[in-house]
């Protein structure tokens, strides 16, 4: 059985992830220890953008050390030895052969730019990946007095994230992840849902001059199919101006082709015909559902996208943004529902220079006086 090092031993060249990112990073250092003055072309990285503490410690202790004298350098292993001595005061377990290590596995130094290039793209699926973790932790996370506020900050955040690796890996082809999306995964008090919806079909039937008010609520944002249809007749004979009871609806629903071999009739009809409530409060119940749902999809899409290597940063940036596209268009519809719609953006005022007053009445005036 081969051996599987603890954290507190010191040999760091027994640890050989097979990630490729790893030797990467490797590189990366090496170059830099061979030679520090490349630093200066390194850009995109800081200490927190490597896989392992041990390669943090290592770039932090370079970056924060003044670059040694060339010919100094070549003479002694002073530069080695303040680096490790750095090093160890984040990582314990750094020892002066991975120094060496890391010089020996360089390719070419002068590459450093290029290693720097993928440890960036490499951190950046990563900070997405971890972006899109806490947003569906948040969604499931029952213990929130305000679910869909917290939610919605959390898709911020992951849009904030995404817009940050789109700025720095410009765009090559609008390409999606080849990645598979993951189906709903949501779990949720199915018993709830569904009688919380045959209480708004109920309510909407009792109420129809009430449907106009929730033009927000869509079929999709039900968790039944014959729900979803139910929802569609009611809304379509509110806009037809027909009546409206179980009678019609059940009609409406036979004509629509929703009422199969495995639909009674007679449950449709009791279960339009038990109301209780309001139209708006099932329906705001219904749609933060859908709003919850949706935010969960697209963060299990995000983090599929980001846990495929295989995926570009670019990819990972088309990918993310259609999928949160879908929250964006269900918050818009829950800001209409709740009254939360926020005001747009004030303008600048424009400048205003000195000169002949322009009102209508002073335009009246100068009128007058010229007809004197």
């Amino acid at each position: 059985m081969p051996h599987v090092p603890e954290p507190e031993e010191d040999d760091l060249d027994a640890i050989a992830p097979l990630q490729p990112v790893f030797h990467v990073e490797q590189a990366l250092l090496g170059a830099l220890l061979l030679d520090p003055h490349r630093l200066g072309d390194v850009t995109g990285v800081a200490a927190d953008s490597f896989s392992t503490a041990a390669h943090a410690a290592v770039f932090a202790a370079i970056s924060a050390l003044p670059p040694p004298d060339p010919a100094e350098q070549a003479k002694n292993t002073k530069w080695l030895d303040r680096v490790l001595a750095t090093g160890q005061q984040q990582a314990r377990g750094l020892t002066a052969s991975y120094l060496h290590t890391l010089v020996q596995v360089c390719p070419w130094p002068r590459h450093a730019p290029a290693y720097a290039r993928m440890v960036e793209a490499e951190d950046a699926r990563r900070r997405l990946q971890r972006a899109a973790e806490r947003l569906i932790h948040t969604v499931h996370d029952a213990s929130l007095p305000h679910p869909v506020e917290t939610v919605l900050a959390e898709a911020d955040a992951l849009a904030a994230v995404v817009d940050d690796i789109a700025s720095r890996f410009p765009p090559r082809a609008g390409v999606l992840p080849r990645t598979a999306a993951p189906p709903p995964a949501i779990t949720t008090d199915h018993t709830e849902a569904v009688e919380e919806e045959q209480l708004l079909l109920a309510t909407a039937t009792a109420h129809p001059a009430d449907i106009e008010s929730v033009r927000w609520l869509l079929p999709d944002d039900l968790t039944r199919p014959l729900h979803a249809g139910l929802w569609q007749c009611l809304t379509a004979l509110a806009r037809r101006r027909e009546p409206v009871d179980p009678v019609t609806v059940l009609w409406e629903a036979q004509q629509r082709g929703l009422l199969d071999n495995t639909s009674d009739p007679s449950e449709v009809l009791r279960l339009l015909a038990e109301p209780a409530g309001s139209v708006e409060h099932w329906a705001e119940r219904a749609l933060q559902r859908s709003l919850l749902a949706t935010a969960d999809q697209a963060g299990q899409r995000i983090s599929a996208y980001a846990g495929d290597p295989a995926n570009t940063p670019f990819q990972l940036v088309v990918g993310a943004r259609r999928a949160l596209a879908d929250i964006s268009a269900v918050r818009t519809r829950w800001q209409h529902a709740t009254g939360t719609v926020p005001p747009p953006r004030p303008r600048p005022a424009p400048a205003t220079r000195a000169g002949p007053p322009t009102t209508t009445a002073a335009h009246a005036a100068r009128a007058a006086r010229a007809t004197r």
